[in-house]
């Protein structure tokens, strides 16, 4: 019962890649579906034809890429980078933001890193922020759950959001 709390995840199995946790048995199947289960587990899919190719390479080089970033977390005035969608979280960490940005009623956009390992990599590195979800306001970073959830507790989040 522990690992569910901790993960505020209420079911088993719990997938888990490099300390993150991925979802259940249903999020398993579904990135499976999608071609994303192998990627997130680091194991080769030789048989898809994927290349060697790096990130940088395909994105025209390390510049284009923090443009990219910038771009990114400057989309909305309230910028969220989470693992899943706010109406679907896919981790605890994630579905935890993603609920107190709503009790504020804060206009946010979000975006999907696990949908996009540059960006999933690239923004850990432009922020110096090495976990995720990754709250930005007017395109600064504020940090990630533990620092929302102290600003909560002490009202700032809302002057931020309403700022």
């Amino acid at each position: 019962q522990g690992l569910k709390k901790y993960s505020d995840w209420p079911t088993y199995p719990q997938l888990y890649v490099n300390g993150d946790l991925m979802g259940g048995l249903d999020i398993m199947k579904e990135m499976a579906e999608e071609g994303d289960l192998a990627e997130q587990l680091g194991v080769e899919k030789s048989d898809a034809g994927i290349g060697a190719a790096t990130s940088a390479d395909a994105n025209g080089g390390e510049g284009s890429l923090d443009d990219r970033l910038k771009k990114l977390v400057n989309r909305h005035r309230v910028m969220l980078f989470m693992k899943g969608l706010p109406s679907a979280p896919r981790c605890g960490f994630s579905r935890q933001i993603v609920e107190m940005l709503d009790e504020e009623g804060a206009s946010y956009d979000s975006f999907n890193i696990l949908e996009d390992e540059e960006v999933r990599q690239g923004l850990k590195a432009y922020s110096d922020w090495p976990t995720y979800p990754q709250l930005y306001v007017d395109g600064d970073l504020v940090g990630g759950l533990d620092i929302v959830k102290e600003m909560k507790e002490s009202d700032d989040l809302t002057d931020l959001l309403q700022g």
